[in-house]
């Protein structure tokens, strides 16, 4: 007998139907001798939905009373999903965040787990129930709900397995694993059997949409094996596991791209120690996080006796917070003495992931001529051990992937 966690997300409950498919195979689980804890999303452009009905009574939403509504649309997939498990003649009980004991921090739209304390869970698996628990949910240490933030189910799911010790983690989703690269961008994308934690974490950082990258960090953390798999299909999906000698072989496992990325440049600012800390440090203090950043070679411009050396900085925020940091920038260029700022947000960032770029020579030199031959520019780069990315124009992007998809021979099994 085996404990295992089941998430399901928004697609995979978006009807009645689909709801009583997810019990069924719950249920079918459950008959085969394991304990089974269910987390549900809302129902698909539920969230959507309940946040535009705030925004059209109030531009500016209190989050807490944010929190307090968006929080109902996995309190509905939980109860009618227990009904249909009901219906199935199975014994079943629901939770909310606050019910599973799902302790978080005080902030409210993107809280982040501090315990779990599953004691009615563990309870109520020991009666031999299916246990059903609402993602995405929280509450504060005053009691308060709390939100996970966009992903917060799969975080949910992977802290469950945490605190339950569970065997393993199934996140069902409406897509049969983890590919070599979006199948809508390039039809040779290929689906992944095993995948190491690092790999997994750098692709949900970089753009791949099918997990929330907290969740693969308290997976690799905790060493929680997670199969991500299709909701309605029997096949086996993807394992995010540790590392091992066979995913070495292969130095690319997979091609991501985000055109959700802006570029902000400040020209001609004294390169001297403080400054770099002044900029970003009015960027982390607003909360916008940044990507990728890159200084240029100083040039020296004599100025009176003692002269200056100038550079230019730049780097990469999301493009929903471009207007702020291009707006907290003049201020910064004001005060350090910038010549100029300037902004691009019609860019992309293509990137590269796998293992075995530590022991294989010549991948950086292969992107670029691959991406050179079909005449894509690259004007910033950033290199880690096993992921390397690049800014391009953004109408590049769908090209640059099928291009470096096939020269990196992904579609072949490795």
């Amino acid at each position: 007998m085996a404990r295992i966690i089941q998430k399901y997300g928004g697609s995979s409950v978006a009807n009645l139907e689909l709801i009583k498919g997810v019990a069924r195979r719950a249920v079918a689980s459950k008959n085969e001798g394991h304990e089974v804890v269910v987390v549900l999303s809302a129902m698909r452009g539920e969230t959507d939905r309940l946040m535009s009905m705030a925004r059209g009574l109030n531009p500016d939403p209190m989050p807490r009373e944010l929190d307090n509504l968006l929080a109902t649309g996995e309190q509905v997939s939980i109860a009618l999903f227990a009904l249909a498990c009901q219906s199935l003649g199975e014994k079943v009980k629901s939770f909310t965040g606050l019910q599973a004991g799902i302790k978080t921090d005080d902030d409210h739209g993107r809280a982040r787990i501090i315990e779990i304390t599953p004691t009615r869970i563990k309870t109520e698996l020991a009666k031999g129930r299916v246990v059903a628990v609402a993602g995405f949910q929280g509450f504060n240490r005053l009691g308060d709900l709390t939100t996970l933030g966009r992903g917060g189910s799969d975080t949910t799911a992977v802290a469950l397995a945490v605190a339950l010790k569970a065997d393993l983690c199934e996140i069902y989703t409406d897509v049969e694993g983890i590919f070599t690269t979006d199948p809508r961008v390039c039809e040779k994308a290929r689906k992944i059997n095993k995948i190491s934690y690092e790999e997994m974490l750098e692709l949900a950082s970089l753009g791949s949409k099918v997990m929330e990258i907290r969740s693969v960090e308290l997976g690799m953390n905790y060493g929680i094996k997670i199969h991500v798999r299709h909701a309605h299909a029997q096949s086996q999906g993807t394992y995010i596991c540790e590392e091992d000698t066979d995913m070495e072989k292969t130095p690319v496992r997979g091609v991501t791209f985000s055109v959700n990325e802006a570029r902000v440049t400040l020209l001609k600012v004294p390169d001297q120690p403080g400054v770099a800390a002044k900029i970003l440090g009015l960027v982390s203090k607003a909360g916008i996080v940044v990507d990728m950043i890159i200084q240029n070679q100083s040039v020296y411009h004599p100025v009176g006796e003692a002269g200056t050396s100038l550079t230019d900085f730049s780097f990469t925020v999301p493009i929903l917070d471009y207007p702020k940091a291009m707006e907290l920038m003049k201020e910064a260029g004001r005060e350090i003495g910038a010549e100029k700022i300037v902004g691009d947000d019609n860019i992309a960032k293509i990137s590269i992931v796998g293992v075995g770029m530590r022991n294989h020579a010549g991948v950086a030199a292969l992107m670029f001529q691959t991406l050179a031959k079909e005449g894509i520019n690259l004007s910033l780069i950033s290199t880690s051990e096993i992921k390397i990315s690049c800014i391009i124009e953004k109408k590049y992007a769908e090209l640059a992937v099928r291009a470096l998809h096939d020269a990196f021979k992904l579609e072949i099994p490795s």
